[in-house]
């Protein structure tokens, strides 16, 4: 007797230009493990769709009108009204880490690609996206984290909170992730196991209450965990900041109005 196959992951793509939204739709429709849903013209529209659907991955564009995709992420990502998981968001955006890149992320994103993906990049984005994996490449977050650093200057915070219920070892993996390593990475800076890694940053993720690696890494980052140019301290160094001061943070960066676009250097 054969199994059966597996359930195909249900998509939802979200764009205001026609075009994009069909030629993607289209294209995903190409891989016999997806299955597109529904498509959206705006972020109103994505978050009612996805409401009704439940689908497992929202390809979701920044600039749309009536509603943008950081507020449709907003409200999608975490739990739905019924208190099932929300879908998994993929931000598209056309600029290489435009300044609504990281809010989207602070608003439950898990990752983003750029509109000119090549069509094995995105097959392999939403597959990524879809197995609960984050997607935030090494070299990006890196850059990310030192650009934001740079133009925003981290709020002070209490020394007590939720991360000090993290172990020196899960202390030490969360600055790793937030520097960008993958676990292979990790395992190799600590000389471990990549299954060691993978379990740390496990029980990392559930004592935070955190989403994903990507949560993690914006975590870190409002934080102060990450400096650019600073290197790994060791086991032993303390955090003194608490997670619900990054996500107030979050939270007043989301309604500071920012536009335009901010281009990033290597």
């Amino acid at each position: 007797m054969t199994n059966p196959p597996p359930r195909a992951v249900r998509i939802v793509v979200a764009d205001d230009h026609h075009v994009v939204r069909t030629g993607f739709a289209a294209l995903l429709d190409t891989q016999p493990d997806f299955a597109v849903v529904g498509t959206a013209c705006d972020g109103t529209e994505a978050v009612q769709i996805c409401r009704e659907l439940s689908p497992d991955v929202v390809l979701m564009d920044v600039r749309m009108p009536v509603m943008d995709g950081i507020e449709a992420t907003r409200q999608l990502a975490g739990s739905g009204p019924d208190g099932s998981p929300g879908p998994r968001i993929l931000i598209l955006t056309t600029f290489d880490l435009d300044r609504y890149v990281y809010d989207a992320l602070c608003a439950g994103a898990s990752g983003f690609l750029l509109k000119d993906v090549t069509a094995e990049r995105l097959f392999e984005a939403v597959r990524v996206i879809a197995a609960g994996e984050a997607l935030l490449a090494p070299a990006v977050t890196r850059r990310l984290i030192s650009e934001f650093t740079r133009l925003r200057p981290r709020a002070e915070a209490p020394a007590t909170g939720a991360l000090a219920t993290l172990t020196p070892r899960e202390t030490q993996v969360l600055r790793l992730v937030a520097e960008g390593l993958s676990n292979p990475e990790i395992a190799a800076r600590l000389v471990v196991t990549e299954e060691t890694v993978k379990s740390h940053v496990s029980r990392m993720l559930t004592k935070l209450g955190l989403r994903d690696r990507t949560q993690a890494v914006v975590t870190a980052y409002e934080l102060g965990l990450v400096v650019p140019g600073s290197r790994d301290p060791g086991p032993g160094s303390g955090l003194s900041a608490a997670v619900p001061v990054a996500r107030r943070a979050c939270h007043d960066r989301r309604h500071d109005g920012l536009r335009g676009r901010q281009g990033f250097g290597d």
